[in-house]
């Protein structure tokens, strides 16, 4: 008896205490919280911020370049002149200030690399946002998958109470049948043995309640005292279409991270266009207008002159460039884009099979998941009407201890693995939609409106 005293301390001592956020919460407020404290979403939008910029900086280069500079000097020099009175040498002293500015003004007429750069940056603009929808989508499923992971981690502790409970009380049965000489000394020691393990696993199942809420609060910043949950009556409902190619289909078109790919693909193309050309020659309208103006003053033979002069000058012109020789670096890097853009086209043919495969093996899932769910559902009916007949055998002497704690054990398998199961059915038809591409905050709400059971997390 004590050490059963013992080990329901040690158990209460392995609670793990938390902040949590007051009232229940389903799926979709969870996710909520998720979207706005994530570090990965949050990384993905800065990103995807920072791509836009591309846009802008290639219609600069196709805008006018403005720019302006100015100038002032004082300088102060002595020297002999051959040019002195009386037309013999003499020295002279010069002093001044130089006062200038100008003003440049240039425009590209044409240069095949600032429109492809154009071209370029309008599909990368378009993948960045291909690329947050995937974050988007990768966010729902991860919070998803952190928020059933809890409430399965919490039905295994249910079922891990519970079976630890009656197991304490068979054992209890077990000492005082024993001690009036009903049953043999073994039956007490294998129900030792059982209990022993129930502890383990109730531990163990706290342990695991704490990691799967540790995860949940590394995605939103929070924990969570209470979650939503399906209740007994879950509908269970197949993939449609029910068609396997036609989410194929879909998924060839909708699917983000294909999408993305496409566009990357896309993005080494115009590369090559690009560098091409380097090749090409190139024409620039440069206007310019300068202004200097000097103030000085000639001292020579003891006589000063000033020596004063202005000038203003406009000039318009236009320039071409025709690239002769690079030392090959041109068409180097031209070959480096080419090989860029099959690498890309081969991860595009690579990412649409894979692509392809997820969107099989989810639909697979789904209608997999449908038969399991229903095979567990019953497989726990079925375990506990059999130890409820074990444990009859027992109190009239046909079973044994061992028998009934053998039928509890089947019971709490068959517990867990069906309440595991009824979230992996979920899982996967988030998955599907996912690799279809259509997984959106629809898909969340479907989800939530079965979610009407609520249940503390502890």
């Amino acid at each position: 008896m004590n050490t059963r005293h013992c080990i329901r301390s040690l158990l209460l001592a392995t609670t793990i205490a938390a902040m949590p956020l007051a009232g229940a919460a389903d799926l979709g407020s969870v996710y909520e919280q998720a979207l706005r404290n994530d570090p990965l979403i949050r990384e993905a939008e800065a990103n995807r911020l920072a791509a836009r910029e591309s846009k802008p900086q290639a219609l600069s280069a196709l805008l006018p370049q403005l720019t302006a500079g100015a100038g002032y000097d004082d300088s102060d020099s002595d020297g002999t002149s051959p040019f002195g009175p009386q037309g013999q040498p003499g020295d002279f002293k010069r002093q001044g200030e130089r006062n200038s500015w100008d003003v440049t003004l240039r425009q590209s007429v044409f240069r095949w690399q600032n429109w492809a750069a154009l071209k370029r940056a309008d599909a990368e603009s378009a993948q960045a946002e291909a690329d947050y929808h995937v974050a988007q989508q990768d966010l729902v499923l991860r919070t998803s998958e952190a928020y059933f992971n809890v409430l399965a981690a919490q039905d295994t502790l249910e079922a891990a109470q519970a079976a630890h409970d009656a197991i304490a009380r068979q054992l209890e049965q077990s000492e005082k049948r024993f001690e009036v000489g009903l049953i043999a000394v073994t039956d007490v020691q294998e129900a030792k043995a059982a209990f022993d393990s129930a502890t383990a696993a109730l531990i163990q199942a706290k342990r695991n309640l704490a990691t799967a809420q540790e995860q949940l609060r590394e995605l939103t910043g929070n924990t969570f005292d209470e979650l939503s949950r399906p209740g007994a009556d879950m509908p269970l409902a197949g993939p449609d279409p029910a068609n396997a190619d036609d989410w194929v289909q879909l998924a060839m078109n909708q699917n983000a991270r294909l999408t993305s790919s496409r566009l990357a693909a896309d993005i080494t193309r115009q590369d090559v266009s690009s560098e091409r050309g380097g090749h090409f020659p190139s024409i620039d309208l440069i206007a310019s207008r300068s202004s200097t103006d000097i103030n000085s003053d000639l001292v020579t033979g003891g006589s000063s002159a000033p020596n004063d002069s202005d000038s203003m000058d406009t000039t318009i012109s236009l320039q071409l460039t025709v690239p002769l020789y690079s030392g090959g670096a041109t068409s180097s890097r031209v070959r480096q884009a080419q090989y860029r853009h099959q690498a890309a086209r081969e991860r595009l043919e690579r990412t649409a099979r894979q692509t392809e495969r997820e969107t099989r093996d989810a639909y697979l899932g789904v209608n997999s998941e449908v038969a399991r769910v229903q095979s567990l559902r019953q497989a726990v009916e079925s375990a506990n009407t059999a130890l409820q007949a074990t444990e009859a055998g027992y109190e009239v002497g046909t079973r044994t201890s061992v028998d009934v704690l053998d039928a509890r054990r089947r019971l709490f398998e068959a517990q867990t693995n069906y309440a595991r199961s009824r979230y992996d059915y979920l899982l996967n038809v988030l998955r599907l939609r996912l690799a279809a591409g259509t997984l959106d905050d629809k898909g969340i709400a479907d989800i939530n409106s079965i979610l009407i059971e609520n249940v503390r997390v502890r």
